[in-house]
C-alpha cells in the first residue's frame, strides 16, 4: 500500500527481489553535486523507485553494486530517484572501488543488512594524525553514508581536504547497515606510520653510575650573586674576598617558621636572638644603648 495524502493505492506485491542493470557515472557529470561525494548513497532513475514499490521490500533501501567483469562489490543506500533513466549517479569513490569507468555497465540488487555493531578503519596516508578529534569527525562523516563493506576505501571530506580510509573489519559480517546503529570505532596505524624512537633516559648532574664514591666536595652548594663584576675602564676586579667566599661554601641557615600562626593576627618579635649563619663564636647579645658618647668641648686638661 502506498498513500499519498488521503489517497491510498495497492500495488501488487512481489516475492521477486530488485535485479536491474544500469549505465554507472559519476556524480561529476550531473553537475558536480557534492553531498553525493561527500557520503555513500547513489541517485537512481525513477522508474527503480516504481518497480521497488512494487516489491516486499525491507526499508531503509540498501542496494549492492556489483561488476559484472570483475566480480567487485560494494553496497550503498539511495539519495534519490531522479537520474535519467537507465543511468546512475555514483560517487567518484564508489567507482574506483569497482574498478569502473564512465559509462560501464553494473548490476544494483536489492539487500537486506545486519545492524553494525563494530568497525575499524585504516588511515591511506599520516595526514589523518593531524585532525584533532578523528573519531568526532569520522562520525560526522557517516552520516551521509548508509552501509559499509569490508575492503572499500571510503572517502571523507574534512576542511576541504579528501582523507581516504580503508574499512578492515566489520561486525557482525563483512556488509552492515550503520543507519541508526550504535557501533564501536577503531583506527589501525596509517600507512607510513612509523613509531617515534624511544630517546634514552639522561642522567642529570646530580646523578651518578657510582653514588658511593660522590662526596659533598662535589657538589657545590648555591651561592646567590657569585658571579664577577665588569668595571667601565676594562680593569679586572674581583667581587669576593676570601672571607666572604669561604662564609658562601656553607650553606646559609634559615630560621624556624611560627607553627602557632593565626590568620588576621600580627605578632611581634622583642629581643629574638638572630639566626647565626655557621659562624661558631657566639653572637653578643644586643643591649640597648652601650655605645660610648662624646662631647663637642673638650675638658681643659689640668
Amino acid at each position: 500500500m502506498f498513500s499519498f495524502g488521503n489517497t491510498f493505492m495497492d500495488f501488487p506485491s512481489s516475492g521477486r527481489p530488485f535485479k536491474e542493470t544500469y549505465k554507472c557515472y559519476s556524480v561529476i557529470v550531473q553537475g558536480g553535486r557534492e553531498e553525493v561525494e561527500k557520503g555513500g548513497k547513489i541517485i537512481m532513475p525513477p522508474s527503480a523507485l516504481d518497480q521497488l514499490t512494487r516489491l516486499n521490500i525491507q526499508y531503509p533501501m540498501l542496494f549492492k553494486l556489483t561488476n559484472k567483469k570483475t566480480g567487485r562489490e560494494t553496497h550503498c543506500g539511495v539519495l534519490e530517484f531522479v537520474a535519467d533513466e537507465g543511468r546512475v549517479y555514483i560517487p567518484y569513490w564508489m567507482m574506483r572501488n569497482l574498478n569502473i569507468d564512465e559509462g560501464d555497465v553494473i548490476q544494483i540488487d536489492n539487500v537486506s543488512l545486519s545492524i553494525a555493531t563494530y568497525a575499524k578503519f585504516q588511515p591511506q596516508s599520516t595526514d589523518f594524525l593531524d585532525i584533532t578529534n578523528p573519531k568526532a569527525v569520522l562520525e560526522n562523516a557517516l552520516r551521509s553514508f548508509a552501509c559499509l563493506t569490508q575492503g572499500d576505501v571510503i572517502a571523507i571530506i574534512y576542511n576541504e581536504k579528501v582523507y581516504d580510509l580503508c574499512v578492515l573489519e566489520t561486525k557482525p559480517g563483512k556488509a552492515v547497515s550503520i543507519i541508526e546503529c550504535d557501533m564501536r570505532v577503531d583506527f589501525a596505524p596509517p600507512i607510513g606510520y612509523v613509531e617515534p624512537e624511544q630517546v634514552p633516559k639522561r642522567t642529570s648532574h646530580f646523578e651518578s653510575a657510582d653514588t658511593e664514591t660522590d662526596t659533598a666536595d662535589d657538589i657545590q652548594a648555591f651561592r646567590p650573586f657569585g658571579g664577577h663584576g665588569n668595571r667601565l675602564d676594562g680593569k679586572k676586579k674581583g667581587t669576593e674576598t676570601e672571607s666572604s667566599s669561604q662564609s658562601q661554601t656553607v650553606a646559609p641557615r634559615r630560621g624556624i617558621p611560627n607553627y602557632n600562626f593565626k590568620r588576621g593576627t600580627i605578632t611581634f618579635l622583642r629581643n629574638v636572638k638572630p639566626v647565626s649563619n655557621g659562624n661558631t663564636e657566639e653572637e653578643k647579645a644586643f643591649e640597648a644603648f652601650s655605645g660610648q658618647g662624646q662631647t663637642l668641648k673638650k675638658k681643659n686638661r689640668s
